[in-house]
């Protein structure tokens, strides 16, 4: 059988374990029933997520000029500190930058190689933390902005990392840690715009089971670049990898724009 369209970012449901999906134009791919079962990948050609052309990614996604001028590839994206649409100044497209910047933002911690800080929309819990591989994750604090989580985060990323280690992450070499004594030790850390919003005495510890059947000792990615046809047996996702018995993983998002045909 035979699935072809553009990759996207996995679609995910919070369950015990994480169910992924592959979802094309006209079909979709459950994950989970695959594991322990061969596929072969087949890199085809490109198509831009903005504006539907064959044209090579560039990042996200896009291709260069949609990147260069899209507003959902803007900088204040990675880096929410540059948000503005709080003070009515536009970056790109001002209508765009109010619908997702002025909107809740959970400022958390998460554990997914070492505990790491990190920004997210309210509407994207506990998607965003699948999406990072993360076992545990648990809010700050909620705020009503962008920029808010944005400054939260910069004071925060002096004390922990702001990255995955995605080796780590998929090889599932992660420290045993508190994440609810973490949270309660940054009262004095969190800038005083956001002191009001801090509540460390929620119980709202986040847990999060992958679908791996066996965590690889070595890990090696697979650029449909430089490897346009692979085949192999899938034995794991996490975050948005797929792992495979030879350690070979592939992540989805970085061939976002990509289009491929799967053969099971």
């Amino acid at each position: 059988m035979t699935y072809e369209g553009v990759l996207t970012k996995m679609q995910t449901e919070y369950a015990n374990p994480i169910q992924y999906y592959l979802v094309f134009e006209n079909s979709f791919l459950n994950l989970n029933q695959l594991l322990d079962k061969s596929l072969e990948i087949n890199f085809v050609g490109y198509q831009c997520l903005e504006c539907g052309k064959k044209k090579k990614i560039f990042r996200q996604g896009f291709c260069y000029d949609c990147f260069m001028s899209s507003a959902a590839a803007g900088d204040w994206i990675m880096k929410p500190e540059l948000s503005t649409a709080h003070l009515g100044i536009e970056d790109r497209d001002l209508e765009y930058e109010k619908r997702v910047q002025l909107q809740p933002h959970i400022v958390y911690l998460a554990l997914s190689s070492e505990v790491k800080v990190g920004v997210t929309r309210k509407t994207q819990v506990p998607t965003r933390w699948i999406d990072q591989g993360a076992v545990q994750a648990i809010p700050i604090v909620e705020v009503p902005n962008r920029y808010l989580a944005g400054i939260t985060e910069v004071a925060l990323k002096n004390h922990y990392a702001d990255k995955t280690n995605w080796q780590k992450m998929l090889k599932n070499e992660i420290p045993a840690v508190d994440l609810i004594k973490e949270r309660a030790s940054l009262k004095y850390l969190i800038p005083k715009e956001v002191q009001e919003f801090y509540s460390p005495e929620k119980e709202d510890l986040y847990e999060l089971s992958f679908p791996v059947l066996v965590y690889p000792k070595k890990v090696s990615s697979l650029n449909l670049d430089k490897s346009p046809n692979f085949s192999g047996k899938l034995i794991g996702v996490k975050g948005q990898y797929l792992i495979f018995e030879d350690g070979t993983v592939f992540n989805i998002r970085t061939f976002e724009g990509y289009v491929v045909k799967i053969h099971l």
